[in-house]
């Protein structure tokens, strides 16, 4: 994936995909008649943009993801991050913790994630 950012429509697509993959091009019209209220051409435009970006393939009429939704979740989180902190996860969790309280059980999932990296 080259960093492209899902527009709003085309996060309701690509979701549709991810819940429903693998389907055929057939079936993926289908749903977006129904979930969309899409054109044939248009869930065709936006799945060749999307698999020109690297999150789709479509290959003999069969839809699937070349990146999954959390992997997707995952790089445009780091980009944020990159972007907004300078790369710095520190730096982003001191600015989201001056407002909001973290609990205890998301302390012991970051204490975990920590102490797991820490092991690699």
């Amino acid at each position: 994936m080259d960093g492209y950012k899902l527009g709003v429509v085309e996060t309701r697509f690509a979701e549709l995909i991810w819940q429903h993959e693998p389907l055929t091009s057939g079936e993926l019209v289908k749903l977006c008649e129904q979930e969309l209220q899409w054109k044939k051409s248009t869930t065709y435009t936006v799945l060749k943009k999307l698999c020109e970006h690297g999150i789709f393939q479509n290959e003999n009429g069969t839809v699937t993801s070349l990146l999954s939704q959390e992997g997707y979740n995952a790089v445009q989180s780091e980009k944020f991050v990159e972007d907004t902190f300078d790369g710095s996860l520190p730096a982003f969790l001191a600015a989201f913790t001056t407002r909001k309280s973290l609990s205890e059980k998301d302390i012991a999932e970051i204490q975990r994630m920590i102490d797991r990296c820490g092991k690699e």
